[in-house]
Formats: structure tokens, sequence, C-alpha cells
């Protein structure tokens, strides 16, 4: 069976998990405790960094190079299609989901945290020791969210007309790019996951996210989109170990 070893609430781990969904593909979840757990990660594949799939003999890192991997070996359902035209337009989409739309939602969610402590809170890794939970939640927010005013002032303003043009797009198209389903889909999509968190959060997470984005009206077609495609690949939960 695949391994992919995750932060759960990582999107380049959720852009993976929707892929293997998205293929059909039976695969276990190994969740990698920050700090000691990382060690462990980099015996095995070279790097600290998630998601990390084990494929057999295969270790494969980094979310684009997972879904290559899986589109060579499982090529019934294409993420990355032939058509060159197509393939160079979804590469271009999926590199600024992966990059400049992540810096933006990370700076805004960090802001969100700093600002909501049961944000915060809900955040944190299951198996973090309380005490430390504690008193990372127990941090002045006020503290945290001043860190970053000066980084969301600069974002901000392009990450809302970003998603307000996406927004459009999605309203009457399906898909991204295309006819069907691919890795600019799943690299967007995951990305929005921590504007709001889907159902699949879990019941702590599910809905909160970043105020002023989250419930703006003009994105919530994005939103729904976004739904949609969870929505599309919901199946049994893999095995969490």
């Amino acid at each position: 069976m695949l391994e992919l070893h995750q932060f759960r609430h990582s999107p380049f781990c959720l852009k993976v998990r929707m892929a293997l969904k998205a293929k059909g593909l039976s695969f276990s979840v190994h969740e990698v405790l920050p700090g000691l757990g990382q060690v462990a990660l980099f015996k095995l594949s070279g790097q600290r960094q998630v998601p990390v799939l084990v494929d057999g003999d295969h270790v494969v890192v980094d979310s684009s190079a997972i879904i290559r991997h899986l589109d060579s070996l499982h090529p019934d359902l294409r993420l990355i299609p032939e058509d060159a035209k197509e393939a160079a337009q979804i590469h271009l989409i999926e590199d600024w989901a992966d990059n400049t739309l992540a810096n933006a939602v990370r700076t805004a969610l960090i802001k969100a945290a700093a600002e909501n402590k049961d944000l915060r809170m809900a955040l944190f890794p299951k198996a973090l020791p309380n005490p430390l939970r504690n008193a990372i939640g127990n941090f002045p927010g006020h503290w945290l969210s001043g860190a970053t005013e000066i980084a969301c002032q600069g974002e901000y303003s392009d990450l809302l007309g970003s998603l307000e043009q996406l927004s459009c797009l999605l309203a009457s198209n399906p898909w991204i790019i295309g006819n069907s389903m691919s890795v600019a889909d799943l690299a967007v999509a995951a990305q929005l996951s921590l504007l709001r968190f889907p159902a699949s959060s879990g019941d702590e997470l599910a809905g909160k996210g970043c105020l002023g984005i989250s419930d703006h009206p003009k994105l919530q077609p994005l939103f729904q989109w976004r739904d949609q495609i969870e929505e599309s690949l919901r199946e049994t939960d893999p095995l969490v170990i």
C-alpha cells in the first residue's frame, strides 16, 4: 500500500491526498510530529519536509513530483494532460498556487490564528504535549498579530484581487484549465482550504478561517467550487498511523 507521510493541515499534503483519491488509490497516512518526527522523516527521505510518498522501493518527495510519479504509473486519470499547451498552462497555475498563493495564504492564516485563540489551538498537532499547546495558545494574540501586520498589508489586496478573478472564472467553469480535473485545480483547492477549512479538517476547524476572505460575498462561488471538489473525492478515510 502507498504510504503518505504528512502534516494533516499542510495544503501540499492535501493536494497529494486529493490526487490519490482522484485516482482511486488506496493509501495509508503517517502523521509526522514536528521536531522528533522530522528526524525520522529525514532518515527515510533525506529531507525534513512533507509530503513524502513511499511507493514500494520508491521514496518520492514534493507534491508536484509525487503527482507526476502517480500520473506515470496510473495514467487512467491523468492530472497532467498529454496536450503540451494545456500541460504548460496547468504547470503555470500550479506553480502560482504552490508559491505566490501559498505565501499569501500562509500570511493570512498566521494573522487569523494570532487573532483567534480557538483557531490557533485547533491548528496544533494532536500529538503536541498539552503544556506546550497551552503555552503557545495563551501567548498574547496582539503580539503575534502585530508581527504580521506589515506583511499582510502588502499581500492582502493582491490576494483578494486574484481570488475574485478565480471566483468569476469558476462560477461558470468546473475546471481552471481544460475539460477535466487537473493538478492546477488540486493545487488551488488545497490552498483555499487554509482560508476556510473544509469539513474534512474535522469538527474543531471546519468552517473556520480568515475573516474578510472566508466570508467575502464575491468569493463564495470559489469556496463552493472547492467544496464540490472535496465532495467528489470523498472516499473511505485512509488508514492513519
